[in-house]
Parts: C-alpha cells; structure tokens; sequence
C-alpha cells in the first residue's frame, strides 16, 4: 500500500544518529556486483565512477542554487540579488545527457528502480558539498497534489528522500509538508510565473508542526530549475517553525 509520499512504503523513517560525512558517497561492503545505468558494465553500484566521472564533473556551484560556476564563488550573481527561503542548494550534477533521460524515465514512466542511481548522484553531491558537517535533522521530500500522485502512482521526491533517509540514517517523513492543491505544469514558465502559479500552494500539517521546531531541514525533489517550487516549499516550512531549510536535488539546470 503506497503512503501519502507515493511510496510503497511507510511515510516515515526514523534516524539512526549517525553525523553527516564522506559516508555519503560510500558503498556499503556487502554491495553486490551490478550494472551501471548510463553504460550497462558492471559495477558495485547503480553507477561506475567512469561514467560518473564523465557525465558528472565535479564543478564549482553556487552554495545558495547549485548553479556551475567557473570560479570558486560562493554564491551566482543571481542568488547575490535575490533572497530565497532556503539557506542552500546541493545538487549532484547537471540536468543534461544522459541524467535527463534517466530523470524523465523515473518520474513519468514508473523506472522506480533509477531510484538507487540518482540517489548515488545526490550522495556523491552532499558528501562533496558538506564534508564533514552537521546533517539534516530531518528529509522531506516536495509533496505531490492528491491528483498528481494518483495519476502518477507515487511521488518520485518521496522514493528518493527514503532511500537517502536510510544511507544516511536520518529521519525521513512523507506526512508533514503537503500540497494544498493542483497546479498547472511549469516547463517553459519564467520563476515569476511559477511564484504566481506556486502562491500558497504549500502547507503544514498542523499536527507535525511540533517535528519543525527548530529543525534542520532538507528538502528533496529531482530536479532545480528557477528554484520557485523550492522557495515556495522552504518558505512554508519555516513558517511552520524550521530553523533552517536546505535542498537536495539530483540535477541542477543549467
């Protein structure tokens, strides 16, 4: 039975206590042999390090939108000029050849299993991104509308945040942010339209308002483009009492 995040699975995970570190981008030992997604040759993840090393350069990003940058900056000229709800952005690669076509497959056409391989791209992000840093007290992922999620079958954000949720050992719940109501898809919509289209389009579930307060939080979702549907999302979380909202996404556009 799917929960209210889309997940054949419960809406929660509950942390285990471990820091944030370079475990992020570790494999566990007892891994099994397996074939990368992007060149079908074997390796001990969902992804081989060459591939990932050709396909996903490590590059200099904004802190602020995970935006590539040629110089180590810390933040784009644009995040510079524009405040955001959210204090950072990390991302694990580019929203290009051959993650966009892995992307769209996991998220219109029921691939699931890509799940394991984007988490990969978000781990090897976040270990990059953090070091050894405090993590998140707690992953949501970006809820789906009611009639998103049953034309859809389940939120792909949530079959995200709970794998990561259990590599990492961080809490995880799909039942605290949710989405009010429907709107329209945004592809080709500049990020004042989409603020306009997201207005008070996200929400709390008042009953785990308590969990917020104060926390750490890490927002998931597949991908970044204006950064609109993350503000949107981090700015009702800190209503509701977050101290401090970060997002995690598998590929940035560029």
């Amino acid at each position: 039975m799917r929960g209210a995040g889309g997940g054949m699975s419960t809406q929660y995970i509950e942390p285990m206590g471990l820091t944030l570190g370079m475990q992020a981008a570790a494999a566990p030992s007892w891994v099994l042999p397996g074939l990368c997604v992007v060149c079908r040759d074997w390796c001990r993840r969902a992804l081989c390090e060459p591939c990932l090393q050709r396909f996903a350069p490590r590059v200099p990003r904004c802190a602020s939108c995970a935006r590539a940058m040629p110089l180590a900056l810390p933040r784009c000229g644009e995040c510079a000029r524009q405040a955001s709800a959210f204090q950072r952005c990390i991302a694990g690669t580019d929203y290009a050849a051959p993650w966009n076509q892995l992307i769209a497959g996991f998220k219109f056409h029921q691939k699931t299993e890509l799940a394991a391989a984007l988490c990969e791209l978000m781990l090897r992000g976040v270990a990059h991104a953090h070091g050894d840093a405090a993590c998140p007290t707690l992953l949501l992922p970006v809820p789906l509308s009611r009639e998103r999620l049953r034309e859809r079958g389940y939120n792909q954000a949530w079959e995200l945040a709970r794998r990561l949720a259990r590599r990492l050992r961080l809490a995880a719940r799909a039942d605290v942010l949710q989405r009010s109501r429907d709107t329209p898809h945004q592809i080709g919509m500049s990020r004042a339209e989409r603020e306009h289209n997201l207005r008070d389009a996200f929400w709390v579930e008042p009953a785990a308002r308590t969990r917020l307060q104060g926390a750490h939080v890490a927002l998931i979702d597949d991908v970044l483009t204006t950064g609109a549907t993350a503000h949107a999302a981090a700015l009702a979380l800190t209503r509701a009492g977050a101290a401090r909202v970060d997002v995690w996404v598998v590929a940035r556009t560029p």
